[in-house]
């Protein structure tokens, strides 16, 4: 029996759309990975960039179970002073496309490959988005 190992250059990288109205972020973002990596193909490889482009729109109306708005805490290091953090709801409100992006690029691999395939996720908070020409077809997330 013959395996097939998909090649960098032969994949043909489709693009997908999803609508993150009323979604819960993690479940949300566990399903974008696995677009982005590729695993939902028959000829997933580990490493070559199998994965599609995913466009998500209305990043402002994803949900979190539970008090997390208040209490899911964003931390980072600035270089300079110390740490900044944030609340989920303070991050909603400045820049809701944050949330969706770095759920998803902590399941991704840390890796040269990882950053490609993060490359590959365009989050708008808004419902209209500049990838029209690309002719995205729906993702129905099962979560």
């Amino acid at each position: 029996m013959k395996t097939f190992m998909a090649k960098a250059g032969e994949v043909e990288q489709r693009w997908w759309v999803v609508d993150a109205t009323g979604l819960r972020v993690g479940r949300l973002a566990s399903e974008i990975a696995m677009v982005l990596m590729g695993k939902h193909r028959p000829t997933y490889t580990p490493h070559v960039d199998t994965g599609d482009h995913v466009v998500v729109v209305n990043a402002d109306k994803v949900e979190f179970s539970g008090k997390k708005w208040q209490q899911k805490l964003y931390r980072w290091y600035t270089g300079y002073q110390g740490l900044k953090t944030e609340t989920a709801e303070h991050r909603r409100d400045r820049k809701p496309e944050l949330i969706i992006e770095e759920a998803v690029r902590r399941m991704l691999p840390k890796s040269r490959l990882g950053r490609v395939m993060l490359d590959k996720l365009k989050v708008y908070a808004g419902a209209d988005h500049p990838h029209q020409a690309q002719r995205p077809e729906p993702l129905k997330p099962t979560c």
